[in-house]
């Protein structure tokens, strides 16, 4: 039976990290995979997260399974971060579920949605991140796109973002990156965000919004603003949470599902088919994550000290996004302060896939083939070499 497969072609974003990995050259620099970097190169565990393990490690007293659902403090306090206090009145209308990172919440919500109403069309961002379309996809809901980036321009399609929100129709889903937008950085303002946040209504469409780097664009509160903002607008919203970031536990593999209902009566539903749902793509969730995360944010003293390496981390890669661009603007005479205006760890060159292999055949940078960057992997003491590498490609 097993002869009938074929290879697996390699994967766009971790086959970068391979080829990174084999490459012998001391001039490497590795701007792929997206996970956050310290001055050093590595990814550091929060001084937090690292005393929070310890103290539930050395306190634990067994490894039961957690219900499918997951754990209670943790959905309530993640929940409560994304959400803000303003949907207080609304936690009754909240359905909750812990899901293996933000990929797991995503495949839970894209099964919740295929449960409701099978068949579904989700609209996604041109473009967005690679593995939406799997994940999404992959629970049976059709897919479709809509305008969000000029690679022209440099620049967010807003004009023509808003006019296809207006003419979908009602019912249909709408994948929206709720900040540090994946591959591109670039977000929409509080301007533009209203103006979505009115279609969303008016058209009476479901948005499904992607959080998987909140606090490393501006800080905690402006990076939720968008999804606070549409929670107020809207009956009904999807909300997938990844942990891995900026509680810096990409292998524990944590993240949140937030339903909010129209209602608490439907709020209990939405909950009882989360956990069937969950039960049937991975049983139970894991534990330590969550936990961890529960921890932070329930001790003040972690919280505030988690805090203040969170801020750290989103004025780095701010201040590595002013670096470069000041860097390519004068090793190629054209003007690259739009990555300036971006947010997150990712920009997006103005490089084909042909420039892309060049870079890293001759001059050992790596990025994935649409010439999407890992700003929180340049270095300031690489950052001569990089610019005057993509300095030779950019002026072919």
């Amino acid at each position: 039976m097993l002869e009938t497969l074929s290879p697996v072609p390699p994967d766009p974003i971790l086959g970068v990290s391979a080829a990174f990995q084999k490459d012998t050259s001391p001039l490497k620099i590795d701007l792929g995979v997206g996970v956050y970097k310290d001055e050093a190169g590595k990814t550091p565990i929060p001084r937090a997260v690292k005393r929070a393990e310890q103290e539930l490690l050395a306190a634990q007293t067994t490894k039961a399974y957690l219900s499918p659902v997951g754990h209670p403090g943790f959905n309530a306090q993640v929940a409560e971060l994304t959400l803000g206090s303003d949907l207080a009145g609304r936690r009754g209308e909240l359905a909750l579920a812990q899901a293996p990172g933000g990929s797991g919440a995503l495949r839970l919500g894209a099964s919740l949605l295929q449960l409701a109403r099978p068949g579904s069309t989700v609209h996604v961002s041109d473009p967005t991140w690679a593995n939406h379309i799997p994940l999404l996809g992959g629970a049976g809901l059709k897919l479709a796109t809509y305008p969000y980036y000029s690679a022209e321009r440099n620049a967010l399609d807003f004009e023509g973002m808003i006019q296809k929100l207006g003419a979908l129709p009602e019912g249909d889903v709408v994948l929206l990156h709720a900040c540090c937008h994946n591959p591109t950085g670039q977000d929409l303002d509080p301007t533009q965000w209203a103006a979505v946040a009115e279609v969303l209504a008016r058209r009476r469409l479901i948005p499904f919004l992607d959080m998987a780097y909140h606090g490393l664009g501006e800080d905690l509160d402006r990076d939720a603003a968008s999804v606070r903002l549409i929670a107020k607008a809207v009956p009904e919203l999807l909300i997938a949470v990844s942990c891995s970031k900026n509680f810096g536990i990409y292998r524990e593999r944590t993240g949140l599902l937030a339903v909010l209902c129209n209602g608490s009566t439907q709020a209990g539903i939405v909950t009882g088919h989360l956990g069937r749902a969950a039960r049937t793509l991975w049983s139970m969730p894991p534990d330590l994550g969550a936990a961890i995360v529960d921890r932070v944010l329930s001790q003040p003293e972690l919280r505030q000290d988690w805090m203040v390496e969170l801020t750290h981390m989103a004025q780095r890669i701010n201040g590595l996004r002013s670096l470069l661009a000041d860097k390519l603007s004068a090793a190629t005479d054209t003007d690259f302060g739009w990555i300036k205006q971006q947010r997150g760890m990712f920009s997006r060159l103005p490089l084909s896939p042909e420039q892309v292999a060049r870079v890293r055949d001759q001059h050992h940078i790596y990025m994935t083939p649409d010439a999407r960057i890992n700003v929180a992997g340049v270095s300031p003491n690489s950052i001569e070499y990089l610019a005057t590498s993509l300095a030779t490609e950019l002026r072919r």
